[in-house]
């Protein structure tokens, strides 16, 4: 259901959605043309100069074993057992109790674990969640998986996304978006709704309106069978939180499509996946991973229709099927590769600006990156070590 249609439908919803289109603006500050001049930056203060250094903070593997971390998070604000400063952690593989194998399966991670930055680098993962797919409040079709999708929302309400395997390799249905109070049980899921194979996600909120931008890539892609299809989409959510209770799913819009995506039998699945918001909130960043770009998004916060797969801002050069994605406090972009392992820093231009090892095990060891507020570090998975790092 998109913005057009709601707008369209009795006043109660005019005025949610009125409210969730202030909010929006409010975020929105539309300074697109700041965006395409492109940060100004000097050497020192770029995240991948040579003054930069990657630590170990703890393992991301919990009692029950689950591996292969993807999303990241940071907690803003102490809620329930969300402690503010720590790192949430969501797993995507089971664990590898025999005969699986030692990265146990995919799209059967049922886990978001808690780290301390400050206990580094012995952080004990403390289980925040633990996710019973027999035991849910609503849909989640096929089951649960849990992705790269991890977001905090004001109350410390979480959604993660889930995209699920039977037995690691076969997809089971399009999965859904778990909403989790702060005491890391599930309390919601939002399914259908433009909602198919949740990948990636970041967000934005402004009192009690939040969006949601994630990441599509099962649109077509088991009926492909492993050809590549150009169905991917990227999906804004609106969500109100009223004063006692979860978030509300009011609208769904696609605000982009046609992004490559495939079956994949090392990675399970490839498509777009790195979302990240440009200043002021006037763009979204795409990592274009099987065509080895980011593009960029206009008006991602208002927008009505699809942008297609919008504007190509950098392509290939140090890029190597880009995954994840985040934006530092000066604008410019952070693009985790999933070829070699490498960082790469990239203004809101395109100008790749520079490449930092990140992660010696190579390639398919990065997905989530988080940078808290106005800090100068970066916190990723290396899922190669099964652990979370710091880049400071």
């Amino acid at each position: 259901m998109g913005f057009a249609r709601s707008l369209g439908s009795s006043t109660p919803a005019r005025r949610v959605m009125g409210a969730a289109l202030g909010g929006a603006m409010g975020i929105a500050a539309m300074t697109l043309a700041a965006i395409s001049a492109g940060a100004i930056v000097s050497p020192g203060s770029l995240f991948v100069g040579p003054h930069t250094t990657v630590s170990e903070i703890g393992s991301t593997v919990p009692s029950n074993g689950d591996v292969n971390p993807y999303g990241v998070a940071v907690v803003g604000r102490s809620e329930g057992t969300e402690v503010a400063g720590d790192v949430l952690v969501s797993n995507f593989n089971s664990g590898p109790p025999p005969p699986s194998p030692p990265s146990g399966l995919q799209g059967l991670g049922t886990t978001i674990v808690q780290l301390d930055p400050a206990a580094a680098p012995d952080a004990t993962p403390q289980v925040f969640a633990q996710i019973d797919p027999a035991h849910l409040p609503g849909a989640c079709p096929g089951g649960v998986g849990l992705t790269t999708a991890l977001a905090i929302l004001p109350g410390g309400w979480v959604v993660v996304g889930s995209l699920p395997t039977s037995d690691g390799t076969t997809i089971t249905g399009a999965g859904c978006l778990l909403v989790l109070d702060n005491t890391g049980h599930v309390v919601e899921t939002f399914s259908g709704r433009a909602i198919d194979g949740p990948w990636d996600m970041t967000s934005v909120s402004v009192g009690h309106v939040s969006e949601l931008f994630f990441t599509n890539v099962l649109n077509g892609t088991v009926a492909a069978a492993g050809s590549q299809v150009n169905q991917g989409t990227v999906v804004r959510a609106v969500l109100v939180t009223p004063r006692f209770g979860p978030p509300h799913l009011v609208a769904t819009t696609v605000i982009a499509s046609g992004f490559p995506e495939e079956l994949n039998s090392a990675a399970l699945v490839i498509g777009p996946t790195g979302v990240a918001l440009g200043r002021d909130d006037a763009s979204l960043f795409v990592a274009d991973t099987l065509d080895n770009r980011i593009t960029e998004i206009p008006f991602p916060t208002i927008r009505l229709h699809s942008a297609g797969v919008g504007t190509p801002v950098s392509t290939g050069g140090d890029l190597n099927g880009p995954l994840g994605l985040a934006t530092v406090p000066d604008g410019n972009l952070l693009a985790a590769n999933a070829g070699d392992g490498n960082l790469v820093e990239i203004s809101p231009s395109g100008v790749q600006l520079g490449e930092k090892i990140i992660t010696p095990g190579g390639a398919g060891a990065l997905f989530g990156l988080a940078v808290p507020g106005d800090s100068r570090a970066l916190y990723f998975v290396d899922d190669s070590e099964n652990q979370l790092n710091v880049l400071k």
